[in-house]
């Protein structure tokens, strides 16, 4: 299949299994905001902050947990990524306090920030060519249902047992992604590497932290205050200073600045954190929106989103085929533009709603477009650099797509504290804002990603 791996199929699974971590806890904490909220008595402030624990972590060490695993091997950051994952999962599934639970999520986000870029430079490095799309495809459909299954069986635990069972689906999961890393994944790494790039993720995760901080308060009853502003310029200076830093270091930095040399890895810089974060804002707000305003039990909030993955399954496949065929630039233009259709639609769902009238046919159209976005995007970014750098950039755009979910997180302080016709009106202005920014996203793909870029 890519002539690298004598263990082709074993080495895919072992990739599903340990991104899936991620995928799963996700979406499954999604659901259990609300059960979370009454537990803990959290405002929708502190509600913001079980999302953002784990998200912050994870987008601001992503790109060092690729660098890590170019330089000290890939198996075994793996392997010590999803070891913290699981044993984070276990201090969630325990906290007592709302702090506590910040903490695991906290330790989570460290572990998805080091298995993720890694699950993924594997992938890419085991297979080339056509054999790597398909293998992308089968790796993006799969993760898609073990998003989708994630919430169900979530919800239904939040309804008979408790929201903190939620944690304990990945310890399974955890293991498996072990012992097969283990045993079917030959290790590489690249020996001349150099230090490790500790300045830079510094200055990253305190630009990322203190944007955070400041769209949550800014979004909050406190509004955009001297607080709110000052921490946004103080995010802007040391993002700067990561810029700086990493032109100094050249290629040795965790992100080398030439990584942006082609106008289509701006392109797909862009669209990724631009339609992620749409995606992150809406796997936050459905079930949410459909608990506190139309009273759906946890179970019933949790299966509302299957038919993505069912359709994410089915079209991921054949889109990882095509991208290697006739290139990016196409799917990811039109991609994007079926899933803005799709959030426009969500504007039809007010109090007491009908799943299969309102809510049924907006997931179907977002899913549609996400299917033809997800595989050709990730497959366009591993074939964007040479071998040596795919952690980096596989850890690069993981990093990107869940800085979008962050930030659209942050934003949402005044529709997760908001209840009634408030709340609704606040979720319509969100969707309106998904879908602009999947607008958005599509034009970057068509006015910046090449019309002859191809999987190579």
């Amino acid at each position: 299949m890519g002539g690298k791996s004598s263990h082709s199929n074993l080495v895919l699974a072992t990739c599903i299994l340990a991104s899936s971590l991620a995928f799963v806890d996700s979406s499954v904490t999604n659901v259990a905001l609300s059960a979370i909220g009454q537990s803990l008595k959290a405002g929708g402030g502190d509600l913001q902050w079980v999302i953002n624990a784990y998200l912050l972590p994870l987008s601001a060490l992503l790109l060092l947990g690729g660098a890590a695993g170019d330089r000290y091997g890939r198996v075994r950051l793996l392997v010590g990524g999803t070891g913290l994952f699981a044993i984070a999962s276990l201090l969630c599934a325990v906290a007592p306090s709302l702090e506590l639970l910040l903490a695991g999520r906290g330790l989570q986000g460290i572990g998805a920030a080091i298995l993720m870029p890694n699950s993924l430079a594997i992938l890419g490095a085991s297979f080339s060519g056509a054999a790597r799309g398909r293998a992308i495809g089968i790796w993006a459909s799969i993760g898609a249902v073990m998003s989708a299954i994630g919430p169900v069986l979530g919800g239904w635990l939040i309804d008979v047992v408790s929201w903190r069972a939620i944690f304990l689906i990945n310890l399974p999961l955890a293991a498996g992604a072990i012992v097969l890393a283990l045993i079917a994944v030959k290790d590489s790494r690249e020996r001349g590497r150099p230090a490790l790039d500790m300045s830079g993720a510094a200055l990253a995760t305190t630009a990322l932290g203190v944007l955070t901080w400041s769209l949550t308060i800014g979004s909050g009853p406190a509004g955009w205050g001297p607080l709110a502003l000052g921490g946004a310029a103080a995010s802007v200076m040391a993002m700067l200073g990561f810029v700086w830093v990493e032109k100094r270091r050249g290629e040795r930095a965790m992100m080398p600045l030439g990584m942006f040399g082609s106008s289509s890895f701006i392109g797909l810089t862009l669209l990724t954190l631009m339609l992620y974060g749409a995606l992150g804002a809406l796997m936050v707000l459905i079930p949410y929106v459909l608990i506190q305003a139309s009273g759906y039990t946890g179970t019933q909030a949790g299966s509302a989103l299957v038919p993505a993955a069912i359709i994410l399954a089915l079209g991921s496949p054949g889109m990882g085929r095509l991208a290697g065929r006739i290139g990016a630039r196409l799917p990811l233009t039109i991609g994007p533009l079926v899933v803005a259709c799709g959030f426009l639609l969500q504007l039809r769902m007010g109090a007491n709603v009908n799943y299969w009238r309102d809510v049924f046919p907006a997931i179907v159209v977002i899913s549609i477009g996400m299917a033809g976005a997800v595989a050709p995007l990730t497959n366009a970014v591993l074939g964007a650099v040479d071998e040596r750098h795919t952690g980096s950039a596989s850890g690069f755009n993981s990093a990107i797509a869940r800085s979008g979910g962050l930030i659209a997180t942050a934003l949402l302080g005044s529709v997760l504290g908001a209840q009634g016709e408030s709340l609704l009106s606040g979720f319509h202005m969100a969707a309106m804002a998904c879908a602009i920014a999947c607008i958005a996203a599509s034009a970057a793909a068509f006015f910046l990603i090449a019309a002859s870029e191809r999987s190579e």
